[in-house]
Parts: C-alpha cells; sequence; structure tokens
C-alpha cells in the first residue's frame, strides 16, 4: 500500500482548501489583543459552551492552532481521505453554527444571508467537501471488499 494516499481527484480540494485554512491560521498566530477579543466577541455568539471560559488571547492561538493543523492534514498526502473530511466537516459545522446564530447573518426567520452574513454562509463549501471526502472514503472501502470478493481464491493443489 503507498503511503500516498490522496486520489488525483481529490487534490484540488484539497489543496485549495487546505491552503485557504493554512493561511487563515497562520495570519491569526501573532493576533493582538484587541483583535483576539472581538473575534472571541464574536465567536461567543455561537453559545458554545465553555466558550466564555477561554480567554480572548488563548481562544486566538488555539484557533490559530487548529487552522494550521486542519490546513496542513488537508495539504499532506499521507493523510487519509476520511481523516480529512472529518476533520474538515466538524471545523466548517462549527463556522456553519456560527453563521446560524450569529445575530445580523441570517435575513429575519430564513437561512439565506444578509449582505453581512454572505462572507460566513459562503463556508457551506467547505462542508460539502468534508462530507465528499468522508463519503468517496466509504465507496473505497466498498469497492476494495467487492474486488477482494471477486478474486479467485487460491485453490489447495
Amino acid at each position: 500500500m503507498s503511503l500516498l494516499t490522496m486520489s488525483r481527484w481529490e487534490l484540488p480540494l484539497r489543496a485549495v482548501t487546505g491552503a485557504f485554512i493554512l493561511n487563515s491560521g497562520l495570519n491569526k498566530r501573532d493576533m493582538p489583543r484587541e483583535q483576539a477579543e472581538g473575534l472571541h466577541g464574536f465567536a461567543q455568539t455561537a453559545q458554545v459552551p465553555g466558550l466564555d471560559q477561554l480567554e480572548p488571547t488563548t481562544f486566538s492561538k488555539l484557533l490559530s492552532a487548529t487552522e494550521i493543523g486542519l490546513g496542513a492534514a488537508l495539504l499532506a498526502p499521507v493523510v487519509p481521505r476520511q481523516v480529512a473530511g472529518l476533520g474538515l466537516s466538524g471545523f466548517s459545522a462549527g463556522l456553519l453554527r456560527l453563521y446560524w446564530k450569529a445575530p445580523g447573518m441570517r435575513q429575519e426567520g430564513d437561512v439565506r444571508p444578509t449582505e453581512q452574513g454572505t462572507g460566513m454562509a459562503k463556508d457551506l463549501w467547505m462542508l460539502g467537501i468534508g462530507l465528499s471526502l468522508l463519503l468517496a472514503s466509504e465507496r473505497g472501502k466498498a469497492d476494495r471488499k467487492r474486488k477482494a470478493a471477486a478474486k479467485p481464491s487460491r485453490s489447495k493443489r
């Protein structure tokens, strides 16, 4: 089995998404306190339990490390698509929770974004990519099982 687990079809999905997330994490590494406070305050609108217990600078450093790790995992061909897809799906689900909970992101009583919320709503593409990686991983397992079952067994001579 090869160490390179990334298929050609998933290369553009993982490369673009991974580079985007990695860049975002690198940009948050040395975030000034005031900016960290704003980011932390905005993130608290998602009502994630325990988030209010974190200091804003700690939160921004954890978010930075998470984005760097996820971006690198998406870019690394040795990371299985199932792992990459699970990480990306979880991360994007958190962003979509923020989109859903934060005031002013959606039109009143509707799922459609406001002009202010469009930037967050477009993160839905990351969830689609993450789920695609997970579904392809399951299909790959089924294909391998089918091929193994179709191989003629070696009979005793």
